[in-house]
């Protein structure tokens, strides 16, 4: 467990005077279309002023930073926390406070959480549930996807109470959980017709569940019990079924849909063949920083190991491709974790269409190869973190990533040790939230594979716009919340669970050098991080009203602007690639590798808990290490990031509800 010291009370704004005002000067300003030199004067947690210093009088009395040879880009937005989430008999062990604590220590201003009703519980009744978990302790501002888990009249009726009056903007449905969150076709077309009807944006977790269940049970009388049972329960094609159908449902019904979690190749080419299809619908995935980070090809036959990455994740490629070209409706696809899943959509961007792809910081920053075997049941997560040591580079590649989730649902060692003797009862979640900015940075752009306004895209500023939250967040301009990154890209630390601030025994990034540190963070304009020391406070966050009808999704799915003109990027690239080549790369000491070796460091050792051993010697997270960063400006950038949105999301087996 963590030994993170008693919670800072929150403090009343009339005595934080020193920190209302702060100039930040010298700095080079990123945000998701371009980059340019300016200073930032904040005020009472809002930005007042961007530009030179010849423009503005500093009042007395106010915090000077020196940014000089670092990055101010905008905090980072995790669209996909599951904070103090129930589990059968266990708890995450993150909650609203050391969740929000350890977001902010990446540099993640903004979470969104999902409130995850019971079957026959009221929706009204859950969402007050989490907010009066979540107000007192979140340290940073939060917003809350709502789960429709069961359906009828009155479930209808409370969705509209959810847009009209509580803030909800999103809800996530279920193909899978068979008995539990499951939804079938007849209530999901119902249910797609009802968002469309108010506005909202639907989210789906596609895998087949009949299939799953039936799995399990074939599975777990062969005596297959171990964490493996995970992965071969819902092999690529379960996913891809589900995703084909969930596409067709929604397309029937003119919904736009955002398809959770698609951690399988098979998945990212049926997304990319959509989007390829309906050149004038958004389609959106999502996928994880865990399978960013980490590839299952690790998994063995052994129960000690894959316990703790049990998440769930299909490669479908196949019936992945004619649902999404059934799509009329933008898409949403999260969870983009495996090679295929991104390749399709890929192949869907560079034909036109509007899609999106989230992948998990989990998928990103780690690779199964590399993780013993006896720690495996550690990284059980849903989707699985995949096999190949490749899947983490082809999920980064450019084309193939709109925004990036942690899924960071925690537990303990001896949580997951519940599911031992039975992989279904895995708890499943990894952390991922504070660790998700460095990690995608370092298989980013550290590894040549984007440049620093693609990374603000895919950490911040793509999820604000989908969920309505933009220009409030995701971006360093006038107006917009002092949710604010000093980034320095020559800085490196080393993950471990001895310095993380989750409230969690394991850390599956354990032993990983990351390139580019979080220096400060300002969360509305208060520092919250500075000189390795993280000082939050507790009940400091606000709740987030999210508004219906989001402009980057329903202005293309209504007709109002071509996918193609809808993108704000219109004609940017090479107005960034001018403004790339103006950025003073000598100044920031940033050189251009040549080949990405590195991306993965090293093998296992033979000793610690998943410990890396690096190309180049890290040091502990708090600890700078000022040698020169590399990342390439190369890549393309995304030519279509403001685009319409579904999710795709890759579930867990079986009755788990192992998340998500």
């Amino acid at each position: 467990m963590s030994t993170s010291p008693k919670p800072v009370k929150k403090v009343p704004i009339h005595l934080q005077s020193a920190q209302n005002r702060v100039y930040i000067k010298n700095g080079q300003i990123v945000n998701h279309d371009k980059t340019f030199m300016a200073d930032v004067y904040i005020e009472d947690g809002t930005i007042k002023f961007v530009g030179p210093a010849s423009e503005i009088v500093v009042p007395g009395g106010v915090r000077v930073i020196d940014a000089a040879g670092k990055l101010i880009i905008p905090g980072g937005i995790d669209p996909h926390t599951h904070f103090q989430l129930p589990f059968g008999n266990a708890i995450s062990v993150d909650d609203f406070y050391y969740g929000t604590k350890a977001a902010i220590a990446g540099g993640t201003t903004t979470i969104i959480d999902f409130v995850l009703p019971n079957k026959g519980e009221s929706l009204v009744e859950a969402y007050d549930k989490w907010r009066e978990w979540a107000d007192p302790k979140v340290c940073c501002d939060y917003g809350l996807h709502v789960g429709i888990t069961w359906w009828s009249n009155s479930v209808a009726q409370e969705m509209k109470i959810m847009c009209d009056e509580l803030g909800v903007n999103s809800f996530k449905m279920f193909m899978a959980y068979k008995g539990l969150y499951q939804l079938n076709d007849s209530e999901l077309l119902d249910v797609f017709e009802r968002i469309r009807t108010l506005g909202a944006i639907a989210q789906i977790h596609a895998e087949n569940g009949d299939i799953i269940a039936k799995n399990v049970s074939k599975l777990l009388a062969a005596n297959i019990t171990g964490p493996e049972g995970h992965e071969l329960s819902r092999p690529e094609e379960v996913e891809a079924e589900a995703v084909n159908r969930a596409c067709i449902l929604a397309h029937q019904m003119d919904c736009p849909l955002y398809v959770v979690h698609v951690m399988s190749k098979s998945a990212g080419i049926e997304i990319a063949r959509a989007r390829t299809r309906y050149i004038k619908r958004g389609i959106y995935g999502e996928t994880l920083a865990a399978a960013l980070g980490t590839d299952g090809s690790h998994y063995g036959h052994t129960w000690t190991c894959p316990q703790s990455t049990v998440t769930s994740r299909s490669d479908n490629t196949r019936i992945f491709n004619e649902i999404i070209g059934e799509m009329k409706s933008p898409l949403y696809v999260t969870r983009v974790t495996s090679k295929l899943s991104a390749e399709i959509i890929g192949r869907a961007r560079r034909s036109g269409y509007c899609v999106f792809g989230e992948t998990l910081v989990s998928s990103l920053g780690r690779a199964m190869s590399g993780i013993q075997k006896q720690y495996h049941m550690y990284c059980i997560t849903s989707p699985p973190i995949r096999e190949s040591a490749e899947t983490p580079r082809q999920l980064m590649k450019s084309d193939d990533l709109q925004t990036t989730g942690s899924d960071n649902c925690t537990f303990n060692k001896e949580q997951k040790e519940l599911g031992k003797g039975n992989f279904a009862k895995i708890p499943n979640g990894v952390n991922g939230v504070e660790d998700r900015m460095s990690v995608v940075w370092e298989k980013g752009v550290h590894a040549g594979l984007l440049d620093p306004c693609r990374f603000v895209a895919v950490t911040s500023t793509n999820a604000a716009k989908i969920f309505n939250l933009y220009p409030q967040k995701g971006c360093i301009a006038v107006g917009s919340d002092a949710d604010v990154v000093i980034w320095n890209p020559h800085a490196t630390r080393t993950i471990s669970k001895d310095t993380h601030h989750h409230n969690c025994d394991f850390n599956i990034f354990e032993g990983m050098v990351c390139h580019g540190v979080p220096e400060l963070v300002l969360v509305r304009g208060r520092i919250c991080v500075e000189n390795d020391t993280v000082r939050v406070a507790e009940g400091f966050g606000r709740f987030l009203n999210s508004p219906v009808r989001p402009s980057y999704v329903y202005d293309v799915l209504e007709g109002k602007t071509p996918a193609e003109v809808q993108a704000e990027r219109n004609g940017a690239d090479e107005q960034l690639n001018g403004n790339m080549k103006k950025m003073n790369l000598s100044a920031l000491q940033i050189e251009i590798p040549q080949q990405d070796s590195g991306i993965f460091a090293g093998k296992m050792g033979g000793g610690d808990f998943m410990t890396i051993t690096p190309t180049q010697k890290g040091h502990v997270e708090g600890s700078r290490n000022m040698q020169e960063s590399t990342f390439s400006v190369s890549e393309e950038l995304d030519k279509s990031c403001a685009r319409s949105c579904i999710r795709v999301r890759n579930p867990p087996g079986g009755k788990s509800t192992g998340f998500w």
